[in-house]
């Protein structure tokens, strides 16, 4: 004989066994403000004596016409997004935000275009998209339009329409190229990040460098050599070497690959922590000594630069703060608010031991 099916308990089998309406059982799970502390416990414990598990999520999304989920969309993948200490302080910024609103969020990981696959953020069960550090161009944007989701960048490219949150690159660099030469040093390196989408990697001309597909690389980029160019020293002569990610393994053959040439730079600008940490391992290898035979600089003052040996100098950017920032932006935009002017937070130079005067 066949087994006969169990009735799976309901949200009106939870109202009657307390004596309450629908919408009390339903406040009790998604709006429990609104009842008093003895109320929705008496609610909760007769759904689990009923063994009612609380609202069908699809069937709520159905009803709201909302997914309850935020797109959070990548450059790259998984595991090369999240070697980067940067992206993880500033999403969990982020998801700290909007998670009391009930918002989940849905990671869409890039790929050689510089974003997720189109098709990917088509399909994606979304109200918002989050776009983190995408290539300028990427099909990803395009897909967001076609779907007229709002969208909230974080640090690149510029989308008219858009709420964006991003860091001052190109002061920061500023900084760090300027206190270098008042250190005395007058040959430099630059590690820069991954311009083009593809992996790749290896020495680039400025000109080169400068059409990044990426607005930070450009800007970071460009605040170094205008700075070394204002103190008489010839900006297209300093060698750029890409590296083909952002991990230290990866960098470590772009900083050694600076440090291999002749006359070695006596300091190095690199666009990130990580890149700069890969240098100092580069340099520990040729049995250079830093800060007396050269000079190395990062950017974002994540918290293994503090952790080094020697302490990094960095460029500090508020990672917390930029996610905080896109986090209120995504609840703003979901209310149905109008994205407001672009935020760019500042930066600030931090001195520690990887910096001090040229051996020359």
């Amino acid at each position: 004989m066949g087994t006969t099916r169990r009735r799976q308990p309901t949200l009106d089998d939870v109202a009657a066994a307390v004596g309450v309406s629908r919408a009390t059982v339903s406040n009790a799970y998604n709006r429990p403000d609104q009842l008093s502390a003895d109320l929705r416990e008496e609610v909760l414990r007769a759904a689990r004596r009923l063994g009612y598990a609380g609202p069908d999520p699809v069937a709520r999304s159905l009803a709201t016409k909302r997914a309850g989920a935020v797109a959070f969309m990548l450059d790259s993948g998984l595991s090369a997004a999240f070697s980067d200490p940067a992206l993880s302080i500033t999403l969990d910024a982020l998801a700290t935000t909007i998670d009391p609103e009930g918002h989940a969020l849905l990671l869409l990981p890039g790929g050689d275009d510089g974003g997720p696959r189109a098709g990917r953020v088509l399909a994606a069960q979304a109200d918002l998209a989050v776009a983190y550090s995408l290539a300028d161009g990427a099909q990803a944007l395009r897909a967001v339009r076609d779907r007229g989701l709002p969208l909230v960048v974080i640090d690149q490219p510029v989308v008219p329409g858009s709420a964006r949150v991003g860091t001052d690159d190109r002061g920061g660099a500023v900084a760090a190229a300027r206190h270098l030469l008042e250190s005395g040093h007058r040959r430099f390196g630059i590690v820069s990040a991954q311009c083009l989408s593809e992996p790749r990697g290896g020495p680039m001309t400025t000109e080169q460098a400068m059409n990044s597909r990426f607005l930070d690389n450009r800007e970071r980029l460009a605040g170094y050599l205008e700075t070394i160019a204002a103190a008489g020293i010839d900006a297209s002569t300093v060698p750029v070497w890409e590296t083909s990610g952002i991990a230290r393994e990866q960098a470590l053959e772009a900083a050694g690959g600076l440090l291999d040439r002749q006359p070695r730079p006596t300091a190095l600008l690199c666009m990130s922590d990580e890149l700069a940490l890969a240098a100092l391992a580069a340099a520990r290898l040729r049995g250079l000594r830093v800060p007396r035979d050269l000079s190395v600089v990062g950017f974002d003052d994540t918290p293994p630069a503090r952790w080094s040996e020697p302490a990094l100098t960095t460029v500090r950017q508020d990672l917390v703060g930029k996610g905080r920032i896109a986090g209120e932006l995504t609840l703003r935009l979901l209310a149905g608010h109008r994205a407001p002017a672009p935020v760019t937070l500042g930066v600030e130079l931090v001195v520690r031991g990887s910096t001090g005067p040229s051996p020359e």
